[in-house]
């Protein structure tokens, strides 16, 4: 090495690093012409770890602290470069550092809908969406599986991997767990704590650790949902004929009182209560159990079914079937017509 070349040279007293913003995973500190002074200071912050890389090849990590660089606190790079303990010249060598700091508020979502077999709906079309957080543990598995020798390397650049290591993971979890959708959506707490300890496995092969996970939403496609939405009032409604003779009792009072001030609005309001009136005779009748259903012999005295509906009326109110003759429902005590 000539004069020339030896004073063009700059020689490093300290190493340090200051994230200037969010969102660096690893940077690699400036060596251009630059070799660093034997008993140099290395200075390592809180939520940061220190690599030494010599040649391409991984040597030394350093946790929060402040070293002084010689042959004691660089084994494996004194191994590699041959020194013997009382080495005195300045030295090349590559310093990367890594921010450990928790990655906060990171979204995954699934882009198009999850296929799984649901023990009630079928087949069923999921989506999915939440947060996650994570941060570095190794550094040496992260510089070797991810960041590499880039001058820095961003949360940005990672995240297409872990979204689709977690989707991966997801479509695997929801399709084998054999477990109804209204369940999955009632306790996604649960639904959470199993995913991440399966997700955990795929973090840590590039020095990661995932932190939480949460599942924040389940849904289906908007077609699904209403057919889901009819499924669900269905299963509310239940009977059937006696929701129907509710809703046409309701009806006839209503019906009944508006006249309409003329001979049209009296006849559509005659029209429209014997309409009321059929669709709840056939309500009856579809309710009604038939005769040689029941165990017991027919009461003496009672009449046919055409017979019994000359002779009886609906209460106004709660739509029973009354005698035609009674001033009272014998139900709910409302007075009739």
């Amino acid at each position: 090495m000539s004069l020339r070349t030896f004073l063009s040279k700059q020689f490093i007293d300290v190493i340090d690093w200051v994230e200037p913003e969010d969102g660096i995973l690893a940077y690699r500190y400036p060596m251009q012409d630059r070799e660093i002074q034997n008993g140099g200071k290395l200075t390592v912050r809180d939520s940061q770890m220190a690599l030494f890389v010599n040649e391409g090849k991984v040597a030394d990590a350093f946790g929060p602290g402040l070293y002084t660089l010689n042959t004691h606190t660089l084994p494996i790079l004194t191994y590699l470069m041959n020194w013997d303990k009382a080495f005195q010249s300045p030295f090349k060598s590559d310093v990367y550092f890594f921010s450990t700091r928790i990655q906060t508020n990171q979204h995954w979502g699934t882009p198009n809908p999850i296929t799984i077999r649901d023990k009630e709906f079928g087949a069923v079309r999921l989506r999915a969406f939440g947060i996650y957080t994570y941060h570095i543990v190794n550094p040496k598995v992260f510089y070797s599986k991810a960041s590499g020798t880039r001058d820095s390397y961003l949360v940005a650049d990672l995240e297409g991997q872990l979204s689709n290591t977690i989707i991966g993971r997801i479509t695997d979890t929801f399709a084998g767990s054999n477990v109804p959708f209204l369940d999955m959506a009632a306790n996604q707490v649960a639904l959470s704590e199993k995913i991440i300890a399966q997700l955990k496995p795929g973090f840590a092969e590039f020095g990661l650790s995932l932190d939480s996970f949460v599942v924040e939403n389940l849904s289906l496609p908007d077609e699904l949902q209403k057919v889901f939405d009819q499924r669900i009032s269905m299963n509310m409604v239940g009977d059937m004929g006696r929701y129907t003779q509710y809703q046409v009792a309701q009806s006839i009072p209503i019906a009944a009182a508006n006249e309409g001030g003329g001979a049209a609005g009296v006849g559509a309001g005659i029209g429209a209560g014997v309409a009321m009136g059929q669709a709840m005779m056939d309500a009856l009748k579809k309710t009604a159990p038939a005769a040689g259903e029941s165990g017991s012999a027919p009461v003496a005295g009672a009449t046919t079914g055409t017979a019994a509906g000359a002779e009886t009326k609906f209460c106004l109110n709660c739509g029973k079937p009354i005698p035609k003759i009674s001033k009272f429902c014998s139900e709910c005590g409302q007075a009739q017509q």
